[in-house]
């Protein structure tokens, strides 16, 4: 029995480099890409009419950019997955995509059989986003407004119990799940289950804005070792 193909919406406001996505995406045989949008406003339209399962959103785009977009993308009930396409690595631009609920991002250079394994990842739920980029992330936001962020984000963590506390900040150190379970004595599946309540209690959409809010936090003591992380299933 074949596998239903993973539905892919295309978002760039370049038309020259959708072509050069679908073109270079068609050959997976697993994807199938569904439509083509031209800013956030259309991918909206598009998503609702197609109905994907990961969107790759420029971020840079006239009208609606794709920050606003996957914003309001995620907050749909039945909301797709989105990977969202860059040009630098810690770009404050990447960071705010990631607080709207992006899984993860690329860069527009990036090889195409990385691509097209960042589709399937974040289509199977695995972020893709390592927790080495995440710390770039975060240390290239820090300091804009780093009080008043920090003490919201105390304020959000506090409806935390004292263990789901301790998940959040194993997650924020990057550390797989299996580290997690073998560093506070639980079960791996028991981890997940705390990461599952720690995502419904803070209104959160995955595992890197869970990162981030305990970064905002300031409970992480150090950047954290990120050992056995990666962008896997059991990373980020």
């Amino acid at each position: 029995m074949t596998a239903t193909p993973i539905r892919l919406l295309l978002v760039d406001d370049d038309p020259l480099v959708r072509a050069g996505l679908a073109l270079m995406i068609g050959g997976a045989g697993d994807i199938e890409v569904v439509g083509e949008a031209a800013d956030g406003a259309e991918a909206e339209e598009l998503v609702r009419r197609t109905r994907p399962d990961v969107v790759l959103m420029d971020i840079r785009m006239p009208a609606v950019d794709g920050i606003t977009a996957t914003r309001r993308l995620r907050a749909r009930p039945d909301a797709p997955q989105v990977v969202v396409l860059t040009t630098f690595h810690a770009d404050e631009q990447v960071l705010h995509a990631m607080r709207a609920g992006a899984a993860g991002f690329v860069l527009k250079d990036t090889p195409p059989a990385e691509i097209v394994d960042a589709v399937r990842r974040v289509a199977a739920g695995d972020p893709v986003l390592s927790p080495a980029v995440t710390r770039q992330l975060m240390r290239h936001a820090a300091g804009t407004g780093a009080d008043a962020r920090q003490a919201r984000a105390r304020e959000r963590l506090a409806v935390l119990g004292e263990r789901e506390r301790e998940v959040a900040v194993a997650v924020g150190r990057g550390l797989a799940n299996a580290r997690i379970a073998a560093e506070l004595f639980l079960s791996v599946a028991t981890v997940k289950a705390h990461v599952s309540r720690i995502l419904a209690k803070l209104g959160l959409d995955n595992r890197v804005q869970i990162a981030l809010l305990v970064y905002d936090a300031g409970l992480l003591d150090g950047d954290g070792d990120g050992e056995g992380g990666g962008a896997g299933a059991d990373g980020f």
